[in-house]
């Protein structure tokens, strides 16, 4: 129960922070999904190497292309509804889909 608290309060707070971001026009949808996919990946990598150090393994990457679609088909939608949807609809949207 714990986790899966901690792991609402963190999609809130992801949708909170998004909308910030949007919301200001600081920054478009496509290029705030390009900035949030390529931040994501480079901290994958790091956490990647960092295990594959610490157990002596080679580090690879191997590429999923339908985990990748997946994720775009995730972040950029979200990205530009996040302009335009009530905080309520997409967090309704959001948790459900999750």
């Amino acid at each position: 129960m714990v986790l899966t608290a901690l792991a609402m309060a963190a999609f809130a707070g992801n949708s909170i922070l998004c909308r910030l971001a949007l919301a200001q026009g600081a920054i478009d949808p496509a290029s705030f999904s390009a900035l949030r996919i390529t931040a994501g990946a480079v901290v994958l990598a790091v956490l990647v190497a960092q295990a594959a150090t610490r157990t002596g393994e080679p580090f690879r990457v191997r590429l999923n292309w339908r985990s990748s679609a997946a994720l775009a088909l995730y972040v950029v939608p979200f990205s530009f509804a996040y302009t335009t949807l009530t905080t309520g609809t997409g967090a309704l949207i959001l948790f459900g889909c999750v």
